[in-house]
């Protein structure tokens, strides 16, 4: 039986900076999570995540995460995708610094 499909965002790391990234709802790439699309529908889904991948001189290992719907828009599910939204593991870089 095939599993069921769960909401999704599409994430990739920018090809310059590397930084994670993440696409909106008007088809561009946020570095802010919260401000990604939700794709409850897997078609839907598959379709914005081709879309992503074929920007190949924009951004780098395009995937779907596990997302869900949250206050102030899309959270991660998993940790490893919570690590990712919060930006490099050094405080003095990124949107940790950001956030300081």
């Amino acid at each position: 039986m095939p599993r069921q499909f769960t909401p999704k965002v599409v994430t990739a790391n920018t090809l310059i900076e590397g930084d994670v990234v993440y696409l909106d709802t008007s088809d561009n790439w946020t570095r802010c999570h919260a401000e990604a699309a939700l794709f409850a529908d897997e078609a839907q889904a598959n379709d914005r995540l081709a879309f992503g991948a074929a920007q190949t001189g924009i951004v780098v290992g395009v995937y779907l995460a596990d997302a869900t719907a949250g206050e102030t828009g899309p959270t991660p599910t998993h940790f490893r995708e919570e690590f990712r939204a919060v930006g490099p593991s050094n405080y003095n870089h990124g949107k940790q610094a950001e956030q300081a």
